[in-house]
């Protein structure tokens, strides 16, 4: 089996949100809990969502299970993985996003780390390299006193360069507008620079759209389901994946534990 898209959570309810925001863009999606054994069979699939507990966790153990769901993945061809974080970008100046994310990039030889949590859907968009949750900055949000995660800055370059190795750039909306090939050579000036991550505004679903194009032609991305949902289309969009969106579901028990 070769996947069309791996994706790599760092919470299971997380994880659901992405699945069925793939499932609904037209792939086929399992969501395993943990990394799966090296046996186990799946169905033909378009994409693989493993979810972990990584979020809050110490970050070299967050790394090691990270990097074996990436290892999973990629052993059976998947090309482009996604780290899917939260999309209020919940993690401390010691990570887990920073860490987690210099890792999989190191592992999968990507020049450039694509990063971008908005969700336009859901309130979350990103401009300037700033968190918006809704109308207000994530630092003047209820989350700036979250008790694990506590975001006290809304600028995502500097909450990313704290947690990272390596240096971070930005992607603005201005570039995001002009299209798919104005992103690729932004990134590319980015990459020249020796800069590994780069943040990217996103204040529409056609943003996600934009990114998702070039996302899906390198092999790593960082964000929540928004990503997930451009990501889908492209794969959609440019025949990599034929649409099963519509076409419903098995009536057949699943069978297997259940709560």
């Amino acid at each position: 089996m070769t996947l069309a898209l791996g994706c790599v959570a760092d919470d299971y309810t997380g994880a659901s949100d992405l699945a069925n925001t793939l499932t609904r863009a037209g792939l086929r999606t399992v969501q395993t809990i943990g990394v799966p054994a090296d046996d186990l069979t799946l169905p033909e699939v378009d994409a693989v969502v493993v979810s972990l507990k990584s979020r809050s966790i110490e970050a070299g153990l967050a790394v090691s299970r990270s990097r074996a769901a990436e290892k999973w993945l990629r052993d059976r061809g998947a090309r482009h993985v996604l780290f899917k974080i939260c999309s209020t970008f919940d993690s401390t100046d010691a990570g887990n996003i920073g860490p987690v994310m210099d890792a999989l990039r190191a592992d999968s030889g990507e020049a450039v780390a694509l990063v971008t949590p908005a969700f336009p859907e859901t309130g979350r968009t990103v401009y300037q390299g700033n968190l918006f949750v809704g109308a207000v900055p994530l630092n003047e949000s209820p989350l700036k006193d979250h008790p694990l995660n506590p975001m006290r800055d809304s600028n995502l370059v500097r909450v990313l360069a704290r947690q990272s190795k390596t240096q971070v750039g930005l992607v603005d909306l201005a570039t995001v507008t002009r299209g798919a090939e104005a992103v690729r050579t932004r990134l590319a000036e980015l990459s020249g620079k020796g800069i590994g991550a780069a943040i990217i505004d996103a204040v529409f679903d056609r943003d996600l759209e934009t990114i998702g194009l070039v996302a899906a032609q390198h092999r790593l991305s960082v964000g929540a389901s928004g990503i997930g949902l451009g990501l889908a289309r492209a794969l959609v969009s440019t025949g990599k994946v034929k649409s099963a969106a519509g076409s419903g579901g098995s009536d057949a028990a699943v069978g297997g534990p259940a709560a």
